[in-house]
């Protein structure tokens, strides 16, 4: 299926400018991952419904790895949250209504008598984690954007993270606004992402011999 045609407007609506192969639910196609936010405040229940989204992902064995620590926009410490991003993060979510850390479990808890264990699901668990509550923030009209490019150990110092527990990403969430408030650069950048055609993704029995 040819990509969908670019359109470059003030406001990006990802449903339009996606197309599934086959159908699906429109919020899979609606959900993105924009950098211009409105700087808007965000009511506490709202990000409550969000992490609530998140608790209910499925985990290995229920152990539920995924921990969040949160902030909203104008709590005391959000400039210095906003200093655990990497410069190029910072620039843009710092217009974020809540910033939040996503951390996993890299134990699995004592059992019948013996120590942890490491676990081997920690991170595919809290990814389901983060994708439930990406798609709730979709769902509600807001969005949200996972970050790698944090400093990771200044967030485990920062937040206490304790250390058998996994830093993963810090998420920005907020309402989407017009990309004309980011750099040039940024502002070309704002659209959704396109995906892999399935066949390339997903194979019937085993993989096929060359696989790009």
């Amino acid at each position: 299926m040819n990509a969908p045609e670019r359109i470059h407007s003030p406001m990006v609506d990802a449903a339009q400018l996606r197309r599934a192969d086959h159908l699906i639910e429109p919020l899979f196609l609606q959900r993105w991952s924009p950098r211009a936010f409105d700087a808007s405040n965000l009511a506490p229940e709202n990000l409550m419904r969000m992490l609530e989204a998140a608790r209910w992902a499925a985990s290995a064995y229920n152990v539920q790895p995924w921990r969040f620590v949160y902030a909203l926009r104008g709590d005391a410490v959000w400039s210095r949250w906003l200093g655990l991003l990497d410069p190029f993060n910072a620039a843009w979510a710092s217009k974020a209504s809540a910033l939040v850390f996503l951390c996993s479990d890299r134990l699995m808890p004592a059992r019948d008598g013996h120590a942890r264990q490491p676990s081997r699901s920690h991170r595919f668990d809290a990814g389901a984690a983060w994708a439930q509550l990406s798609l709730q923030a979709a769902a509600m009209g807001y969005q949200a954007h996972a970050m790698g490019g944090i400093d990771v150990d200044a967030v485990r110092e920062v937040l206490a993270v304790p250390e058998h527990f996994e830093v993963e990403v810090g998420i920005a969430i907020g309402r989407q606004a017009s990309p004309t408030q980011l750099a040039p650069a940024l502002r070309e950048r704002e659209l959704p992402s396109e995906r892999l055609p399935l066949a390339q993704l997903a194979f019937e029995a085993r993989f096929p011999r060359v696989v790009t």
